[in-house]
């Protein structure tokens, strides 16, 4: 299948819902190093309200779901995680208005939207030890796969994979943004807790797509 369509959307969400789950404590424990320990309990919540909007979903439009989840998460207090991660959803949202199917082009320049959303609300950028050293690499991966007219399964592999390599890439740098800047060299050995949420989303969203290929 190379088209993202509602129940496909659904499932690859359920997927993004276990994966962070799954790895709540280890989420903590990153954030522990530099942070204040709770990256996994603020990722619980955040996917807590994804489930929500998921259950309340009336439209079946996918613009409308993503807004209401970018609508969520965006409240989802505990750090910047939950407003990037809204406005990432919302604009999204805005890309995807009035189409009922993602493919191709269209899936590219839905995530590359949602990718620039949230670049406009942080200065941070690749090398900063943030989770814009996954979600960038992953939505490169993503939209070049997309464009080239792979399957789903092929496209969000891709993106999973870059997500995962660019989230084991932050154990090389130092962080510059957030509490860890302040421990300095210090955070360079363990990797960044944002990026390594992003590595578990598309490693959700792969999961929800393959297992009802």
């Amino acid at each position: 299948m190379k088209a993202l369509d509602y129940p496909s959307l659904i499932r690859a969400f359920e997927g993004v819902i276990a994966s962070v789950l799954e790895q709540k404590d280890h989420l903590s424990r990153l954030d522990s190093v530099g942070g204040d320990g709770d990256h996994g309990t603020t990722m619980a919540r955040a996917m807590g309200k994804v489930a929500d909007a998921l259950a309340a979903h009336g439209e079946e439009k996918i613009a409308v779901l993503l807004q209401e989840i970018g609508w969520a998460i965006l409240g989802v207090d505990g750090g910047a995680i939950g407003p990037l991660l809204g406005m990432m959803f919302l604009s999204m949202a805005e890309s995807a208005e009035g189409l009922e199917v993602l493919e191709g082009e269209q899936l590219a320049a839905v995530f590359e939207a949602g990718l620039s959303g949230l670049l406009a609300q942080t200065k941070a950028r690749k090398g900063d030890k943030t989770l814009v050293d996954a979600l960038v690499p992953a939505v490169e991966a993503l939209a070049a796969a997309a464009r080239a007219e792979e399957d789903l399964e092929a496209i969000f592999s891709a993106a999973a994979e870059a997500a995962t390599a660019g989230a084991e890439f932050t154990k090389t740098l130092q962080a510059r943004f957030g509490r860890a800047r302040h421990i300095g060299e210090e955070s360079i050995g363990s990797a960044d807790p944002g990026a390594s949420s992003i590595a578990f989303i598309f490693n959700g969203f792969k999961k929800g797509i393959s297992d009802h290929a």
